[in-house]
């Protein structure tokens, strides 16, 4: 499930929050998750699905805005984006009551920016119409940087870029685990898989994210814009992608994507 939030500042203009704002704001959609069901945010927290997946992502903030330094300063009162959850429709009112007339706070050690929730609105399921085993073929772009990469000897990520031919195949193993965390592992052994890159007019962007930003637990990540990517898989497994995120650091607001495109393959 996929939803649009509007946030209004609550301070005066204009509001500044650090450029690496994807913990910041991962840590506040914690805070407000727990207000609900703190079961449910420890779960999240502490273990997630299978390999720790949260199962939920976000997109990058929309809003005018200049750049100073490591500082955003927004040039207007207004924010929006898109959180995504891999949940049954059935909990779409749980959470958009978790998310109505709650705050958000964009902070870290140097700045701070307190916003109220103005709307939530849930967005169509683009594949709602199809049963879940249909086989369909979508192409996504991403709304926020996807983070792809594969293990080196110390055990810590080389990143890719979407020119590699790695970066699918990255992409095609994160996704076959986050099948195997909501299934089974036969299910994901078995599903049929395809990603292929699409590249856009505008070459390929990167971005380098830092989580954690002066701590010790500091970590830099890469993730890449303009660029599309065709998935050919069951419904059920293209849904989970739109819903959770592809690639790496999904809660962490990496990975979120938009269906472009669609339709059901024969």
């Amino acid at each position: 499930m996929i939803f649009r939030i509007v946030l209004n500042l609550l301070e005066k203009s204009p509001a500044i929050i650090p450029v690496n704002y994807q913990y910041p704001l991962s840590s506040a959609l914690y805070k407000i998750i727990s207000k609900g069901d703190e079961e449910y945010a420890r779960f999240l927290h502490e273990k997630g699905y299978g390999k720790g997946f949260k199962l939920f992502t976000f997109s990058q903030l929309n809003c005018p805005f200049t750049i100073n330094g490591d500082r955003m300063l927004l040039q207007g009162n207004e924010i929006t984006f898109r959180i995504a959850f891999h949940l049954p429709p059935a909990a779409e009112n749980f959470i958009k009551g978790l998310f109505q007339s709650g705050k958000i706070e964009i902070a870290d050690s140097r700045s701070k920016a307190t916003f109220a929730i103005k709307t939530v609105e849930s967005l169509p399921n683009p594949l709602l119409s199809y049963s879940d085993r249909e086989i369909v073929s979508v192409q996504m772009k991403p709304l926020s940087p996807v983070v792809a990469g594969v293990h080196n000897e110390k055990n810590n990520y080389n990143f890719l870029d979407p020119g590699d031919s790695r970066f699918a195949e990255s992409l095609l193993y994160n996704w076959r685990s986050k099948i195997a965390a909501c299934y089974d592992k036969p299910t994901a052994d078995g599903a049929m898989l395809l990603a292929e890159v699409v590249a856009m007019k505008q070459p390929f962007k990167s971005r380098l994210i830092t989580i954690k930003d002066g701590t010790e637990q500091e970590t830099k990540i890469r993730g890449w814009m303009n660029f599309g990517l065709k998935v050919t898989a069951e419904k059920r497994f293209a849904e989970l992608l739109q819903n959770a995120g592809l690639g790496l650091y999904n809660a962490m607001g990496c990975g979120c994507v938009e269906i472009m495109t669609f339709n059901k393959t024969d």
